[in-house]
């Protein structure tokens, strides 16, 4: 399958994380969902990426982050792309906005970081995850099912790396029907990279991999 074209024509401030292959892979799965006229909360929205693609569908958007750059961010994408979003600055998940929503989006961080305590400035806030990288991961899945009308759906997107199963399990738990939807492996990014020796020391990467895989998994609320 080839790889997604990543997201046109929008900004990403300094800090903010600019649209990747894991929101271009998202942003596919996204388009094959009826988003005409449905209510999308977007957790996490950084650039605005996911926001404005589901507001071009035809959603009823509301997207938080809890970054000030970012939400700048996503309101200028907005209004370059002349979409209509509610953008807040929120917690991605303790503070959002009441639902229900008939879609909750995420691209959260899940990065695999060899500190326990997630970054609270600079870039890296953006993508670490904690130490096995679901720090924010698990915080989206235990946070979904509240969010979501009942046969709502939830999209998110995050690396093998952090665990699929572990995704699928709790999201079970929690009352979802979940299902990985789409996969695509990438070449590792600048940051896997770096983190190359302490990764391996984890068991969360082999010897020999240089691909990291990206799944999206779509879990309905019943």
């Amino acid at each position: 399958m080839p790889t997604p074209p990543r997201p046109a024509r929008l900004l990403a401030l300094p800090g903010v994380y600019a649209p990747q292959h894991d929101t271009a892979l998202l942003t596919r799965a996204l388009r094959r969902e009826a988003v005409d006229g449905a209510s999308v909360l977007d957790l996490g929205t950084g650039s605005g990426a996911l926001a404005v693609a589901a507001a071009r569908q035809g959603g009823r958007v509301t997207a938080v982050d809890i970054s000030r750059r970012a939400v700048l961010t996503a309101r200028l994408n907005a209004r370059l792309t002349g979409q209509s979003l509610t953008v807040l600055r929120a917690d991605l998940t303790t503070e959002a906005p009441d639902g229900p929503y008939d879609f909750v989006i995420s691209n959260p961080p899940y990065v695999p970081s060899p500190s326990p305590v997630l970054p609270r400035r600079g870039a890296a806030r953006a993508w670490d995850g904690g130490p096995r990288g679901r720090t924010v991961v698990d915080r989206i899945c235990e946070a979904a099912p509240k969010a979501l009308a009942e046969g709502g759906v939830l999209l998110m997107v995050h690396s093998a790396l952090c665990g699929v199963d572990a995704s699928l399990t709790r999201l079970r738990e929690a009352g979802m029907v979940p299902k990985v939807t789409d996969r695509e492996y990438i070449p590792l990014g600048p940051v896997l990279r770096s983190r190359r020796a302490w990764l391996r020391s984890q068991n969360l990467l082999g010897a020999d991999e240089n691909l990291e895989e990206l799944v999206v998994i779509r879990a309905e609320r019943r």
